[in-house]
Protein backbone atom coordinates (compact mmCIF):
# COMPACT_ATOMS: atom_id res chain seq x y z
CA UNK A 1 0.00 0.00 0.00
CA UNK A 2 1.41 3.63 -0.80
CA UNK A 3 1.45 5.20 2.10
CA UNK A 4 -0.60 8.83 3.02
CA UNK A 5 2.43 10.40 4.20
CA UNK A 6 4.12 10.06 0.98
CA UNK A 7 1.79 12.46 -0.93
CA UNK A 8 1.06 15.77 -0.31
CA UNK A 9 -2.05 16.68 1.27
CA UNK A 10 -5.07 17.91 -0.95
CA UNK A 11 -8.22 19.89 -0.62
CA UNK A 12 -11.14 17.50 -1.76
CA UNK A 13 -14.39 18.74 -2.74
CA UNK A 14 -17.16 16.68 -2.94
CA UNK A 15 -21.01 16.45 -4.26
CA UNK A 16 -23.64 13.98 -6.28
CA UNK A 17 -24.08 14.97 -10.01
CA UNK A 18 -25.49 18.37 -10.95
CA UNK A 19 -24.95 19.40 -7.33
CA UNK A 20 -22.83 22.52 -8.46
CA UNK A 21 -19.55 21.83 -7.28
CA UNK A 22 -17.36 22.20 -10.67
CA UNK A 23 -18.83 25.69 -10.80
CA UNK A 24 -18.37 26.37 -8.02
CA UNK A 25 -14.42 25.20 -7.76
CA UNK A 26 -13.95 27.26 -10.57
CA UNK A 27 -14.90 30.08 -9.66
CA UNK A 28 -13.27 29.75 -6.49
CA UNK A 29 -9.99 29.00 -8.28
CA UNK A 30 -10.27 31.99 -10.70
CA UNK A 31 -10.96 34.57 -7.57
CA UNK A 32 -7.60 33.10 -5.75
CA UNK A 33 -5.27 32.37 -8.71
CA UNK A 34 -2.82 30.25 -6.83
CA UNK A 35 -5.57 27.01 -7.03
CA UNK A 36 -5.20 23.91 -9.80
CA UNK A 37 -7.96 21.63 -10.28
CA UNK A 38 -7.64 18.13 -10.65
CA UNK A 39 -10.86 15.92 -11.07
CA UNK A 40 -11.88 13.06 -9.65
CA UNK A 41 -14.92 12.15 -12.28
CA UNK A 42 -14.18 8.24 -13.96
CA UNK A 43 -15.53 9.93 -17.24
CA UNK A 44 -13.93 13.30 -17.72
CA UNK A 45 -10.47 11.38 -18.63
CA UNK A 46 -11.84 10.51 -21.74
CA UNK A 47 -11.06 12.75 -24.94
CA UNK A 48 -13.94 13.65 -26.98
CA UNK A 49 -16.48 13.06 -24.31
CA UNK A 50 -17.23 16.62 -23.73
CA UNK A 51 -20.77 17.40 -23.77
CA UNK A 52 -22.62 14.79 -20.96
CA UNK A 53 -19.49 14.81 -18.70
CA UNK A 54 -20.39 18.53 -18.36
CA UNK A 55 -16.63 19.19 -18.64
CA UNK A 56 -15.07 22.60 -18.20
CA UNK A 57 -14.52 24.37 -21.43
CA UNK A 58 -10.98 25.55 -23.10
CA UNK A 59 -11.69 28.65 -22.02
CA UNK A 60 -11.75 27.73 -18.46
CA UNK A 61 -8.82 25.00 -18.69
CA UNK A 62 -6.76 27.98 -20.23
CA UNK A 63 -7.56 30.42 -16.91
CA UNK A 64 -7.35 27.67 -14.52
CA UNK A 65 -5.34 24.69 -15.43
CA UNK A 66 -7.12 21.59 -14.73
CA UNK A 67 -5.49 17.73 -14.19
CA UNK A 68 -6.79 14.42 -15.19
CA UNK A 69 -9.10 15.86 -17.80
CA UNK A 70 -8.44 14.33 -21.22
CA UNK A 71 -5.83 11.83 -20.22
CA UNK A 72 -6.91 9.05 -22.13
CA UNK A 73 -8.71 7.93 -25.98
CA UNK A 74 -12.64 6.24 -25.88
CA UNK A 75 -11.39 3.41 -26.84
CA UNK A 76 -9.13 2.69 -23.42
CA UNK A 77 -9.90 1.04 -20.42
CA UNK A 78 -9.34 3.44 -17.86
CA UNK A 79 -8.91 1.70 -13.94
CA UNK A 80 -9.09 3.05 -10.66
CA UNK A 81 -5.41 1.73 -10.21
CA UNK A 82 -4.27 4.10 -13.19
CA UNK A 83 -6.18 7.49 -11.77
CA UNK A 84 -4.75 6.83 -8.49
CA UNK A 85 -1.21 6.62 -9.66
CA UNK A 86 -1.69 9.79 -12.16
CA UNK A 87 -3.16 11.91 -9.80
CA UNK A 88 -1.33 11.53 -7.22
CA UNK A 89 1.40 12.80 -9.62
CA UNK A 90 -0.79 15.52 -10.68
CA UNK A 91 -0.80 16.51 -7.41
CA UNK A 92 3.03 16.01 -6.14
CA UNK A 93 3.24 18.18 -9.69
CA UNK A 94 0.86 21.00 -8.37
CA UNK A 95 2.19 21.37 -4.87
CA UNK A 96 6.19 21.14 -6.37
CA UNK A 97 5.22 24.58 -8.50
CA UNK A 98 3.76 26.00 -4.98
CA UNK A 99 -0.15 26.03 -6.33
CA UNK A 100 -2.81 24.06 -3.98
CA UNK A 101 -4.53 21.35 -5.66
CA UNK A 102 -8.26 21.18 -4.93
CA UNK A 103 -9.62 17.73 -5.98
CA UNK A 104 -12.83 17.72 -7.60
CA UNK A 105 -15.34 14.80 -8.39
CA UNK A 106 -18.07 12.66 -7.57
CA UNK A 107 -16.67 8.95 -8.65
CA UNK A 108 -16.48 7.82 -4.94
CA UNK A 109 -13.97 5.27 -5.45
CA UNK A 110 -11.53 7.56 -7.21
CA UNK A 111 -11.54 10.17 -4.08
CA UNK A 112 -10.91 7.17 -1.39
CA UNK A 113 -7.83 5.74 -3.78
CA UNK A 114 -6.31 9.36 -3.06
CA UNK A 115 -7.38 10.11 0.12
CA UNK A 116 -6.81 6.21 1.74
CA UNK A 117 -3.95 5.54 -0.71
CA UNK A 118 -5.64 2.39 -1.18
CA UNK A 119 -3.71 -0.67 -2.21
CA UNK A 120 -6.25 -1.05 -5.51
CA UNK A 121 -6.10 -4.66 -6.92
CA UNK A 122 -5.74 -5.05 -10.55
CA UNK A 123 -8.12 -5.88 -13.17
CA UNK A 124 -8.27 -9.72 -15.02
CA UNK A 125 -10.95 -9.05 -17.72
CA UNK A 126 -11.13 -12.93 -18.67
CA UNK A 127 -11.57 -14.00 -15.64
CA UNK A 128 -14.22 -11.14 -15.11
CA UNK A 129 -16.03 -12.29 -18.17
CA UNK A 130 -16.43 -16.01 -17.07
CA UNK A 131 -17.60 -15.16 -13.57
CA UNK A 132 -20.09 -12.63 -15.48
CA UNK A 133 -21.33 -15.97 -17.78
CA UNK A 134 -21.80 -18.02 -14.72
CA UNK A 135 -23.66 -15.39 -13.15
CA UNK A 136 -26.20 -14.82 -15.80
CA UNK A 137 -27.66 -19.00 -15.75
CA UNK A 138 -29.74 -20.01 -13.41
CA UNK A 139 -28.18 -20.34 -9.75
CA UNK A 140 -25.47 -18.50 -11.26
CA UNK A 141 -24.99 -15.93 -8.60
CA UNK A 142 -25.50 -18.35 -5.93
CA UNK A 143 -22.92 -20.22 -7.12
CA UNK A 144 -20.09 -17.69 -7.48
CA UNK A 145 -21.25 -15.91 -3.82
CA UNK A 146 -20.85 -19.77 -2.18
CA UNK A 147 -17.04 -20.20 -4.56
CA UNK A 148 -16.67 -16.38 -2.81
CA UNK A 149 -17.36 -17.98 0.43
CA UNK A 150 -15.32 -20.84 0.44
CA UNK A 151 -12.15 -18.66 -0.69
CA UNK A 152 -12.34 -15.33 0.59
CA UNK A 153 -15.00 -15.72 4.04
CA UNK A 154 -14.30 -12.95 4.99
CA UNK A 155 -14.71 -10.68 1.91
CA UNK A 156 -18.13 -13.09 1.65
CA UNK A 157 -19.17 -11.17 4.96
CA UNK A 158 -18.84 -7.90 3.71
CA UNK A 159 -20.78 -8.26 0.27
CA UNK A 160 -24.18 -8.64 -0.45
CA UNK A 161 -24.68 -11.83 -1.82
CA UNK A 162 -27.02 -10.40 -4.49
CA UNK A 163 -24.64 -7.89 -5.24
CA UNK A 164 -23.52 -9.56 -8.63
CA UNK A 165 -20.61 -6.86 -9.32
CA UNK A 166 -18.94 -6.65 -6.13
CA UNK A 167 -19.23 -10.82 -5.76
CA UNK A 168 -17.86 -11.47 -9.27
CA UNK A 169 -14.97 -8.37 -8.54
CA UNK A 170 -14.15 -10.10 -4.89
CA UNK A 171 -13.72 -13.09 -7.01
CA UNK A 172 -12.18 -11.98 -9.96
CA UNK A 173 -9.49 -10.48 -7.53
CA UNK A 174 -9.06 -13.66 -5.30
CA UNK A 175 -8.84 -15.78 -8.48
CA UNK A 176 -6.29 -13.38 -10.46
CA UNK A 177 -4.08 -12.24 -7.97
CA UNK A 178 -3.87 -15.66 -5.60
CA UNK A 179 -4.32 -13.31 -2.66
CA UNK A 180 -7.59 -12.79 -1.01
CA UNK A 181 -9.67 -9.96 -1.76
CA UNK A 182 -9.97 -9.08 1.99
CA UNK A 183 -6.16 -8.53 1.95
CA UNK A 184 -6.08 -5.27 0.30
CA UNK A 185 -7.39 -3.54 3.14
CA UNK A 186 -9.99 -3.67 5.84
CA UNK A 187 -12.62 -2.39 3.04
CA UNK A 188 -14.49 0.88 2.04
CA UNK A 189 -16.45 0.90 5.39
CA UNK A 190 -13.20 1.77 7.21
CA UNK A 191 -12.53 5.67 7.68
CA UNK A 192 -8.97 6.16 8.78
CA UNK A 193 -7.27 9.31 9.73
CA UNK A 194 -6.07 11.72 6.70
CA UNK A 195 -4.19 14.65 5.99
CA UNK A 196 -6.44 15.80 3.38
CA UNK A 197 -9.65 18.56 3.67
CA UNK A 198 -12.96 17.11 2.81
CA UNK A 199 -15.65 19.25 2.22
CA UNK A 200 -18.72 18.28 0.89
CA UNK A 201 -22.26 20.00 -0.36
CA UNK A 202 -25.29 18.44 1.00
CA UNK A 203 -27.76 16.56 -1.73
CA UNK A 204 -30.86 18.46 -2.05
CA UNK A 205 -32.84 15.92 -4.17
CA UNK A 206 -35.24 18.26 -5.94
CA UNK A 207 -32.61 21.16 -7.27
CA UNK A 208 -30.43 18.06 -8.16
CA UNK A 209 -33.27 16.56 -9.71
CA UNK A 210 -34.46 19.50 -11.87
CA UNK A 211 -31.09 20.28 -12.85
CA UNK A 212 -30.36 17.01 -14.02
CA UNK A 213 -33.42 17.16 -16.09
CA UNK A 214 -32.34 21.04 -17.23
CA UNK A 215 -28.78 19.57 -18.32
CA UNK A 216 -29.55 17.06 -19.89
CA UNK A 217 -31.87 18.99 -22.18
CA UNK A 218 -29.05 21.75 -22.46
CA UNK A 219 -27.00 18.69 -23.80
CA UNK A 220 -28.87 17.36 -26.54
CA UNK A 221 -29.37 21.09 -27.78
CA UNK A 222 -25.33 21.45 -27.58
CA UNK A 223 -25.27 18.42 -30.28
CA UNK A 224 -24.63 15.26 -27.78
CA UNK A 225 -26.20 13.05 -29.95
CA UNK A 226 -23.94 13.73 -33.03
CA UNK A 227 -21.01 14.01 -30.59
CA UNK A 228 -21.73 10.25 -29.61
CA UNK A 229 -22.19 9.33 -33.35
CA UNK A 230 -18.53 10.64 -34.12
CA UNK A 231 -17.20 8.44 -31.23
CA UNK A 232 -18.81 5.52 -32.34
CA UNK A 233 -17.55 5.88 -36.08
CA UNK A 234 -14.24 6.03 -34.41
CA UNK A 235 -11.09 3.58 -35.89
CA UNK A 236 -10.56 2.12 -32.37
CA UNK A 237 -14.26 2.40 -31.15
CA UNK A 238 -15.34 3.05 -27.63
CA UNK A 239 -14.14 0.97 -24.63
CA UNK A 240 -16.34 -1.18 -21.94
CA UNK A 241 -15.42 1.55 -19.26
CA UNK A 242 -16.66 4.39 -22.04
CA UNK A 243 -19.67 3.08 -22.63
CA UNK A 244 -21.10 2.81 -19.56
CA UNK A 245 -20.75 6.82 -18.70
CA UNK A 246 -24.45 8.06 -18.13
CA UNK A 247 -25.78 9.91 -21.41
CA UNK A 248 -23.70 8.26 -23.81
CA UNK A 249 -24.88 4.71 -23.21
CA UNK A 250 -28.42 5.56 -23.44
CA UNK A 251 -27.50 7.37 -26.72
CA UNK A 252 -25.50 4.34 -27.63
CA UNK A 253 -28.64 2.43 -27.34
CA UNK A 254 -30.45 4.25 -29.15
CA UNK A 255 -27.76 4.65 -32.19
CA UNK A 256 -26.94 1.07 -31.92
CA UNK A 257 -30.38 -0.85 -30.93
CA UNK A 258 -32.76 1.72 -32.85
CA UNK A 259 -34.51 2.17 -28.84
CA UNK A 260 -36.60 5.58 -29.09
CA UNK A 261 -34.50 8.70 -28.70
CA UNK A 262 -37.24 10.22 -26.66
CA UNK A 263 -36.78 7.15 -24.22
CA UNK A 264 -33.54 6.67 -24.42
CA UNK A 265 -33.22 10.45 -23.07
CA UNK A 266 -36.16 9.78 -20.08
CA UNK A 267 -33.83 6.63 -19.29
CA UNK A 268 -30.52 8.41 -18.91
CA UNK A 269 -32.47 11.26 -17.08
CA UNK A 270 -33.82 8.70 -14.74
CA UNK A 271 -30.72 6.78 -14.16
CA UNK A 272 -28.33 9.70 -13.73
CA UNK A 273 -31.27 10.42 -10.35
CA UNK A 274 -31.04 7.33 -9.28
CA UNK A 275 -27.02 7.81 -9.66
CA UNK A 276 -27.37 10.99 -7.48
CA UNK A 277 -28.73 8.87 -4.45
CA UNK A 278 -26.42 6.39 -4.80
CA UNK A 279 -23.27 8.99 -4.72
CA UNK A 280 -25.00 10.67 -1.79
CA UNK A 281 -25.42 7.28 0.15
CA UNK A 282 -21.87 6.81 -0.64
CA UNK A 283 -20.52 9.83 0.61
CA UNK A 284 -22.89 10.43 3.68
CA UNK A 285 -21.14 7.68 5.08
CA UNK A 286 -17.75 9.39 5.01
CA UNK A 287 -17.76 11.01 8.75
CA UNK A 288 -14.35 12.78 7.79
CA UNK A 289 -16.74 14.92 5.39
CA UNK A 290 -17.39 18.52 6.42
CA UNK A 291 -20.53 19.53 4.84
CA UNK A 292 -22.53 22.41 3.28
CA UNK A 293 -25.24 23.91 1.46
CA UNK A 294 -23.20 25.45 -1.18
CA UNK A 295 -22.75 28.44 -2.94
CA UNK A 296 -21.03 31.05 0.12
CA UNK A 297 -20.87 28.73 3.11
CA UNK A 298 -18.88 26.36 0.67
CA UNK A 299 -16.61 28.68 -0.80
CA UNK A 300 -15.91 29.89 2.76
CA UNK A 301 -15.09 26.38 3.80
CA UNK A 302 -12.83 25.60 0.95
CA UNK A 303 -10.90 29.04 1.51
CA UNK A 304 -10.28 28.16 4.64
CA UNK A 305 -9.29 24.79 4.11
CA UNK A 306 -6.76 26.06 1.47
CA UNK A 307 -5.32 29.05 3.19
CA UNK A 308 -4.49 26.20 6.13
CA UNK A 309 -3.09 24.12 3.77
CA UNK A 310 -0.87 26.44 2.41
CA UNK A 311 -0.29 27.16 6.55
CA UNK A 312 1.11 23.46 6.90
CA UNK A 313 2.87 23.67 3.69
CA UNK A 314 5.05 26.72 5.23
CA UNK A 315 6.36 25.34 8.36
Amino acid sequence: MTSISSNPPAVVLLGTTASGKSELALSLAKKRGDVEIVSADSMCVYRGMDIATAKPSMGDRSDVRHHMVDTVDPCEDYSVARYQEDAFEAIRDVTARGRVPLVVGGTGLYYRALVDSLEVPGVWPEIRRALEAIAARPGGLKQIHAMLVSLDPLAASRVEGSNQRRVVRALEVTLGSGRRFSSFGPGLEHYPSTPHHLIGISFDAAQVDLRIQERFSSWMESGLLDEVASLLKSPNGVSRTARQALGYREIIEHLEESTPLATAVETAIRRTRALARRQWKWFRRDPRIQWTPGGPPTEAALNTALDRLLVVRSR
